[in-house]
């Protein structure tokens, strides 16, 4: 393992381990050791669901989980390691119950004047924004494969809801948080070679569909479109 990675607080080597002994029947102390992973917590339930008030909702129901029963935290592993367990079965519990979310460009084609208006659908699940401002003061893993920002786009969040669930959560996992496969593994109470098997099949999927490169040539051509009608007025 490189140094760059020792430092970037992945599972094994987050400073500062816990002793749950010293919690004990301390609430305020639970509250103030599990309060600084709210912001980050929300940045990864965002990815995986791709709606700020659904990934609010699971926050405030992990932290609400992590408070009520942190006697079962046992010290074996981190108290970020925990955090994120409880974090992502609640987000994959959810999953479960509701289509992906998408972008309306993506879920209705172009409009044909000699065809029916399609009806709406019953519930909108748009992909919802994410505010700039909550990466500001996040550093990139230098060993991730995917950067923070990237992870944030709608671009890369488009290509996410192809992904099964799972895949979705241990991609995350593994290329932007930079989780060994044993450690997601762990989390997922599955094996290392059923994590590399989801991981290689969710990184074709990303492969074949996410090509940043051409969403920031169209980013800049529409720049450059506004700035010569702007200079032609």
């Amino acid at each position: 393992m490189t140094k760059e990675r020792a430092k970037a607080g992945t599972p094994s080597h987050e400073p500062g381990r816990v002793d749950p002994a010293e919690t004990t029947g301390d609430s305020a102390l639970v509250s103030s050791l599990i309060e600084p992973y709210r912001r980050e917590l929300h940045v990864h339930c965002y990815r995986l669901l791709g709606s700020l008030q659904e990934a609010e909702d699971l926050v405030q129901e992990t932290m609400l989980r992590a408070w009520q029963h942190f006697d079962t935290f046992k010290g074996h592993a981190s108290l970020r390691t925990w955090l994120y367990s409880i974090a992502t079965n609640a987000c994959l519990d959810t999953l479960k119950k509701r289509p992906p979310r998408t972008l309306p460009a993506a879920a209705s084609p172009a409009m044909n004047p000699l065809t029916p208006i399609a009806p709406a659908p019953a519930e909108s699940l748009w992909l919802e924004p994410f505010p700039d401002l909550w990466l500001a003061v996040a550093t990139d893993n230098p060993e991730a494969r995917v950067s923070r920002h990237e992870s944030v786009s709608f671009a890369f969040l488009t290509v996410l809801q192809l992904l099964p669930p799972r895949q979705r959560a241990i991609l995350l996992l593994s290329d932007v948080l930079d989780w060994r496969a044993s450690e997601v593994a762990h989390l997922l109470s599955t094996s290392v070679s059923a994590v590399n098997s989801a991981l290689h099949r969710a990184r074709v999927t990303l492969t074949k569909n996410y090509h940043p490169e051409q969403q920031e040539r169209i980013q800049v051509s529409s720049a450059d479109r506004a700035t010569s009608e702007l200079l032609a007025m």
